[in-house]
């Protein structure tokens, strides 16, 4: 997430720590009842999840007379829609209460509510990385059989029209290492980012330059804008001891490096984030943060980068392009109106994989009004609202081609590389980590390993200590 992805790891460890108030330790919470592993037109729950009592033909005013809660937080995606929920009240004669939750305390709540049994919300913003928390346990409905029922879905609903990437983000069969877009669909996209380069088109002009098109050359290229004296520096991405520091602009050029966070042999995970290969890269990238990045790298989140671009701090960032687009709006930012964006170094192989972030709708499985939770979700994820919130806001991207190739692609003409970005890399874009449950505590070693690297530690014998660790964590 642009975190936005918000979910800073206090959310996951509140998780964590609320399981051992109500005595769930790990092992329980594995062998916790989970949902099941069906992909569409695959088995529920034994009790069943409500999808199959729909019946008939479809129609908006099955549920009509009933009110629905929803847990948001605010975000530009929730304030783009905001404003339609009058016409879905309209379509459905359904009620939307919808609650916001700062940020910081966002998924705290949504923890303990959720561990807690509670159906007090029936719909839930959620990232895809929280699938991997929240559905071995059971909290989250799988939308498989609600999409595959016609009674319950429009015809022209067209769910193949997202985007295959975030579509296989939000399913999983809760098997550490099993390849998403297997299992049940836990989530339905509802708008993402992909992580690639934005630059200062200005100073980028001014000096003749173009973007670096290989890891080796960003590097130079990252030093030879630095200018300290001048308060300018190459390069901006995270730093921050958060698992949200590695999935951005880090997870993207360490895959496309050809690395990995982990390998699957005689079905167990195997750590390779200390392999010859991530080592190499490791060690290069936290070179560049100290050498052409910001002098306090260890605690910059995305807000903070984006903002160094927007002042003309910063003369590039890796990270969202949903972060960096608001950057360009006229009056937005100092270098609004000078900004272009590209795709980042390709692999030596010439690939551009890219990982991404999702935020997504999903359905409480203690919901008691599933029926108008699903209509709801169906409705928010579906061409015609999705349509009018891209249109009316900023809502970088919409997680619909046909919605991205219409009204959205209408408003990029005053950014310059942002669509031969997106469409370079959007065959390529999907989570690039390997699935598994210990997610958030695992990552955010990971970054903790990256800030002692920072500060001296040798990248060999750091990673391999720190594949000890988590080799401990994801196979206890």
């Amino acid at each position: 997430m642009t975190e936005r992805e918000t979910a800073d790891i206090r959310g996951a460890l509140a998780r964590r720590d609320l399981l051992r108030a109500l005595g769930l330790g790990g092992a329980a919470v594995a062998s916790a009842p989970l949902l099941s592993a069906c992909g569409v037109g695959g088995s529920t729950k034994k009790s069943g999840n409500g999808a199959g009592d729909v019946k008939g033909s479809f129609s908006w005013k099955k549920a009509k007379g009933t009110t629905i809660k929803i847990l948001q937080t605010p975000h530009p995606y929730q304030k783009a829609f905001q404003p339609l929920f009058k016409e879905f009240t309209e379509l459905t004669g359904i009620k939307v209460v919808p609650e916001l939750v700062a940020e910081a305390d966002y998924f705290t709540k949504l923890n303990t509510e959720l561990a807690g049994g509670s159906g007090t919300h029936d719909v839930f913003m959620t990232g895809a990385y929280f699938i991997w928390q929240y559905g071995p346990p059971g909290w989250m409905e799988d939308l498989a059989p609600w999409l595959k029922n016609s009674a319950a879905t429009q015809a022209d609903y067209d769910f193949e029209d997202i985007y295959p990437g975030l579509r296989s983000a939000t399913r999983w069969d809760f098997k550490n290492g099993s390849p998403l877009g297997t299992g049940g669909q836990y989530a339905i996209p509802w708008g993402f980012e992909t992580n690639v380069l934005t630059y200062n088109s200005s100073l980028f002009k001014k000096r003749g330059i173009k973007p670096a098109e290989t890891f080796d050359d960003l590097i130079q290229l990252a030093a030879d804008l630095t200018d300290r004296k001048a308060n300018r520096y190459g390069i901006a991405f995270r730093g921050s001891k958060s698992w949200a520091t590695i999935h951005p602009g880090f997870m993207t050029q360490f895959a496309r490096e050809g690395c990995h966070d982990y390998t699957v042999q005689g079905g167990k995970l195997v750590p390779a984030m200390n392999s010859a290969k991530a080592v190499d890269f490791t060690g290069k990238w936290v070179e560049m943060a100290k050498k052409s990045g910001p002098t306090s790298w260890t605690t910059y989140d995305y807000p903070n980068c984006t903002q160094d671009l927007g002042d003309g701090i910063a003369a590039m960032v890796y990270d969202a392009d949903s972060a960096t687009y608001p950057k360009n709006r006229r009056g937005a930012s100092e270098m609004a109106g000078h900004l272009g964006w590209h795709t980042g170094p390709a692999g030596p192989d010439g690939n551009y994989a890219t990982n991404l972030w999702t935020w997504s709708l999903a359905m409480n499985a203690a919901s008691k009004k599933k029926l108008a939770a699903w209509l709801f979700i169906q409705w928010a994820t579906g061409k015609d609202a999705m349509s009018k919130a891209a249109h009316s806001a900023d809502f970088p991207d919409p997680v619909r081609k046909s919605v991205f190739d219409g009204t959205f692609k209408q408003t990029l003409d005053t950014f310059p590389g942002y669509l031969e970005t997106f469409e370079k890399v959007i065959d390529s874009t999907k989570i690039q980590f390997t699935p598994q449950k210990s997610f958030f505590e695992t990552t955010e070693e990971w970054a903790v390993a990256l800030q002692d690297i920072y500060a001296g530690h040798d990248p060999t014998s750091r990673l391999n200590a720190l594949a000890k660790t988590v080799d401990a964590k994801i196979n206890a």
